[in-house]
This record gives C-alpha cells, sequence and structure tokens, in this order.
C-alpha cells in the first residue's frame, strides 16, 4: 500500500525522538488514539501529546478526560476559550492558538508534530510549527468537503506539511497534485476503520445501560453538524431534518451534538429544543468512541452530514442518509443515501434505508477506506524517517 524510498528514509534510528501529536476534538482523538497508544509504548519516540479545542470545554463535555482515562499523561493543555461561535469568535479563538502552541512549541521542542484533518485550531498548530521549523506529519489530506471551510484549510496544511498518510489512493495522488514530493505520500487507509478494528463494543444491554436508554425496534442516530460555507442555512436545514423526524414516533432517535463551528450553538439549542419536546429523542453532547461506535453498531442507520458516515459507518454494513453538501466530493461506498437538505427529501431516503432491496445491498458494502492497520503503517514509516531532512521541500511539478 505504501513504498518507502531510502533517500528519504533512514532504517535502525538510535535517537530517541519527540512525537507531538495534537487533539482538538472528540472526533480525531478517537481516530488518533490507536497510533497515539503505539507512540507511547514504543522504546522509540517519547509521546508529547497536547490537547486544546473542544476537549476543554465544558460545554462540549471535557472530553480531556476521555483521554486521561485511556491512562496517557496531557503534556499541554492549550484553552481556546470557546465562548461563542461567530466568525469573530472563532478568529479570536484562532489567534489564540497560534499563541499558545507557540509558547509550547519553544518548550517541547519536538522533532516532528503530527496533525489530522481540517479544523481551524489544528491549522493554528500547524502554523505555529511552521514557524519553529518543526517538521509536520499530516494525516488524512487530499479529501473533499465542499461545503464547508474545512476545504480550504484541510488544502492549507497539506502545503505546511513534510509527510502525508492518506486514507484512500485517489486522495494520496491529490496531495501529490498539490505539489508534494511522492516518496513523502503514503497511502495508508482510513485512521476510522483502525479505530472499529481495534476497539471491543458494548453490548446492546451494556449500552441501553451506560446511555440510560432503550433501543426500539427502529433507531437512528444522528449528528448534525453546521455548514459553514452557507450563511444563515443550518437554522433552516435542521429544521428540515426536524420535521422529516417528526413522523418516527415508533423510532428510536439518539443525537449527538456538532463539532465548534460557526451557528454549533444555534444547533445546541434546536436539537435541546426538538429532545425536550419527543419522549422518542435523547441527545447526548459526546457519547465517546466506545459508545458511538457501539451506538452505530446498534441503529438501523446514520443520519445527518457527519464525516464519520461516511468514512466509518460502512464498515458496519449500516445506511448513512447524508444530508446536503457538508460531506460533498468525498469517496464514497454504495451504503450512502445522499438527498437534500429538505424534509421531504429526507423522509424518503430514510424509508429507502429500510426497504428490503437496500438492506441486501447493504450486505456487498466495503468501506473505500481500507480494512485497518492505517495506525500502524505510519508508526512502521514513522520509524524509519530521517527527520532532520524533511523541513526542506520542494515543490513538485507533474509532469
Amino acid at each position: 500500500m505504501y513504498h518507502i524510498k531510502m533517500n528519504t528514509l533512514e532504517k535502525g534510528l538510535s535517537i530517541k525522538r519527540k512525537i507531538c501529536v495534537v487533539t482538538s476534538t472528540r472526533a480525531d482523538y478517537g481516530l488518533l488514539r490507536q497510533l497515539i497508544k503505539l507512540l507511547n509504548r514504543s522504546n522509540k519516540f517519547e509521546l508529547q501529546l497536547v490537547v486544546t479545542g473542544t476537549h476543554l470545554s465544558k460545554m462540549f463535555g471535557e472530553t480531556y478526560k476521555e483521554i486521561e482515562a485511556d491512562g496517557l499523561i496531557i503534556s499541554r493543555k492549550i484553552d481556546l476559550n470557546l465562548v461563542s461561535d461567530t466568525p469573530l469568535s472563532l478568529a479570536k479563538s484562532a489567534s489564540l492558538g497560534l499563541k499558545g502552541f507557540g509558547k509550547t512549541f519553544d518548550s517541547l521542542t519536538p522533532d516532528l508534530l503530527i496533525v489530522l484533518g481540517d479544523r481551524y485550531e489544528i491549522l493554528s498548530a500547524v502554523y505555529a510549527a511552521m514557524f519553529a521549523r518543526i517538521p509536520i506529519a499530516h494525516l488524512h489530506g487530499g479529501e473533499l468537503t465542499e461545503g464547508v471551510i474545512d476545504e480550504a484549510i484541510r488544502h492549507s496544511i497539506t502545503k505546511c506539511s513534510h509527510l502525508h498518510f492518506a486514507g484512500n489512493e485517489k486522495y494520496r495522488k491529490r496531495i501529490i497534485q498539490l505539489g508534494e514530493n511522492p516518496n513523502t505520500v503514503f497511502n495508508v487507509g482510513g485512521l476510522g476503520v483502525d479505530a472499529i478494528k481495534n476497539i471491543h463494543l458494548l453490548s446492546k444491554a451494556e449500552l441501553e445501560t451506560s446511555l440510560g436508554i432503550k433501543f426500539k425496534k427502529k433507531n437512528l442516530l444522528i449528528t448534525f453538524h453546521p455548514v459553514t460555507l452557507e450563511d444563515k442555512t443550518s437554522q433552516f436545514q435542521i429544521s428540515q431534518l426536524f420535521d422529516a423526524l417528526n413522523d418516527l414516533k415508533d423510532t428510536l432517535l439518539i443525537f449527538t451534538m456538532p463539532n465548534a463551528d460557526t451557528d454549533s450553538l444555534i444547533i445546541f439549542d434546536l436539537v435541546n429544543s426538538f429532545v425536550s419536546e419527543n419522549m422518542n429523542a435523547h441527545v447526548f453532547t459526546s457519547l465517546g468512541q466506545l459508545r458511538y461506535l457501539s451506538c452505530v453498531a446498534q441503529v438501523d442507520a446514520v443520519v445527518g452530514n457527519s464525516s464519520s458516515g461516511i468514512t466509518e459507518v460502512p464498515s458496519f454494513k449500516k445506511a448513512t442518509i447524508n444530508i446536503g453538501d457538508r460531506q460533498k466530493g468525498r469517496i464514497q461506498s454504495n451504503s450512502i443515501i445522499n438527498c437534500n437538505p429538505i424534509s421531504e427529501e429526507i423522509k424518503n431516503a430514510i424509508k429507502k434505508s429500510y426497504t428490503h432491496q437496500f438492506r441486501k445491498l447493504l450486505l456487498s458494502t466495503k468501506n473505500p477506506y481500507g480494512d485497518g492497520g492505517a495506525s500502524e503503517r505510519i508508526f512502521n514509516i514513522l520509524s524509519e524517517v530521517k527527520m532532520d531532512l524533511l523541513i526542506h521541500k520542494e515543490f513538485y511539478d507533474l509532469n
């Protein structure tokens, strides 16, 4: 799946390298968890774990506690003061991140920074590392999400990075298209699949006890994030989703809350209001990786606009009702039902997911992001990288 060029990599490093991993949300920690554990157990590396973003916010569940519960030592916490969801507030948070990461890297002096994805706070970390001449390894670059500002942030991080670990061969080629040397770009598969392969899910009874709910004959897991490139449309879109769900009185509706993006607080309020008026609906600020994946295993379908519905849920051979353009551009399996954020279309998509024909189709679903092992592949490559040479890079022109 990947090829190592010995002119950029070396074997048998004798120096214990300091690897700094940044995590800012429940979602990216779930993806990074296995790799972090491999780095933490290794005698080749010294793990530096920096926690920021919604992990430190009471509103978003203070999910840094889940990291500590895994027995990991957090090297630094960088508070971004997430008190509002306006563009100005997020800009202020990003500036706090840049300052905080600058101080952190000056203190920790890592040999390599590992980041994942496309969040604005991750961009702050990357800029600070670039100023400090710290090589950067970027996970899950080359992907498309045309409905959100994450699209531009992701490609910006790619251009600042020196090692690239893509989730799919098409994404690997896109990173090279952005001018990155093929010798530094690796198709390792999706980390979401890796997480699924390395976790022991809760049983239905255990999950019901943990969540304080009872599953019904029909069950849906729902996560709806703001559509950050479409001004003032998030409220309309989630209202259309509620209209579609109102008729499902015989269905258990499990909501998880959105990321900290522009308009996320509006969605918080609307979801809480909907749940308070519907006995069959429950909401959780953060399920955590174990309970979230255990829920996916038990429900009939995942509904909303989360990347998890595209990259992880297919491994369970479960349906995903993907609403709107937030995930537009991602490679998809046959288990995804795309629809516009219109109540009638959402209703029809949910109905389709229950049909015998679609249920039969799900049996043949294959996740285009691989079958696991991404963390081990990344770890093996990092074990051979000559990090001192990474900082110097040239733009790679396609022939």
